[in-house]
C-alpha cells in the first residue's frame, strides 16, 4: 500500500509543502532543554544534557516530561504538575536560543518563487506554534499553521495534516511533508502525502529511512530537487 502511494505521489505536480516546525525549520533544542531542566531541578530530579532531548521531543509538551521524568517517580500527578511548571519556563524562554537553520530562508525563498502553498503542522502547543512562526519565519507566507491542539489528535494521527490539505485545497497526493522525525514520515504516509526527511534535525537517515522516508535531505536548498524531481 505504502509503495503505490509513493508512486502515484511521484508522478504528480507538487502544490504544497507542510513542514514540522522543531528540528525541520527552528532549531529550538536548546530553549526546550533548557526549560525542562530547570524544572527537573527545581523540584530534586536529575536533569539530561541536551543530545538527550532529541528522542524526548516531537510528540507534545506531556511525552517530552514523561520522558524527562525518572521512571521510579512518574505518575498522573507528577507529570501534570510538571508539565504545568514547564509551560510557565518555556513561555519566559522560548526565544532565547531559537533561530531557524542555517539555509531555511534561502529555502524558503526558492519555494515562494516556486508558487507552492506552504504551511507549518506541529505537536507543539498551537499558541507557541504560532508564536514561533511569527517571530522567527516572518517573512514568507504560511497558509496555514497548526500547532497541537486538545481537540485534534497530535501526530502521527493525520488528522492535522489532512485539514491543511483542505483548507488549502490540494489533494494529498500533492503535498510533500518535511520532518525530522519518524512521528512526521507516518504522519505523511497516513496522510497520502510523499514523506520527505531531512537530516539537520533531531533524528538520524536510517531511522527515518524505517519509518518511511521516500526521500532524505542534507541541506535544506535540496529540496527543490525534490519538487522539480
Amino acid at each position: 500500500m505504502i509503495k503505490r502511494q509513493y508512486y502515484e505521489v511521484q508522478n504528480m505536480s507538487f502544490k504544497a509543502i507542510i513542514f514540522d516546525l522543531d528540528g525541520t525549520l527552528i532549531d529550538s533544542l536548546e530553549d526546550l532543554c533548557n526549560a525542562a531542566n530547570r524544572v527537573l531541578k527545581k523540584n530534586n530530579f536529575p536533569t539530561h544534557e541536551m543530545e538527550e532531548y532529541r528522542y524526548f521531543v516531537g510528540e507534545g509538551v506531556v511525552a517530552l516530561i514523561t520522558r524527562a521524568l525518572p521512571d521510579e517517580i512518574k505518575n498522573e500527578d507528577i507529570i501534570n504538575s510538571c508539565v504545568g511548571e514547564f509551560r510557565e519556563e518555556y513561555r519566559k524562554s522560548w526565544n532565547i536560543k531559537t533561530k531557524p537553520y542555517e539555509g531555511i530562508a534561502e529555502m524558503l525563498d526558492l519555494i515562494t518563487l516556486r508558487g507552492l502553498k506552504m504551511a507549518v503542522l506541529s505537536n507543539k502547543p498551537d499558541y507557541f506554534t504560532k508564536k514561533c512562526v511569527a517571530a522567527f519565519l516572518p517573512n514568507w507566507k504560511f497558509d496555514r499553521i497548526i500547532g497541537q491542539r486538545d481537540d485534534v489528535p497530535k501526530k502521527p494521527d493525520p488528522a492535522g495534516a489532512k485539514e491543511i490539505a483542505e483548507y488549502l485545497a490540494v489533494s494529498p497526493s500533492e503535498i510533500i511533508y518535511v520532518g525530522d522525525t519518524p512521528i512526521d514520515m507516518e504522519t505523511a504516509i497516513a496522510a497520502g502525502m510523499l514523506p520527505v526527511g531531512v537530516l539537520w534535525g533531531f533524528r538520524p537517515e536510517d531511522e527515518l529511512k524505517r519509518s518511511g522516508a521516500r526521500r532524505v535531505i542534507q541541506k535544506p536548498e535540496e529540496i527543490i530537487e525534490v519538487i522539480d524531481h
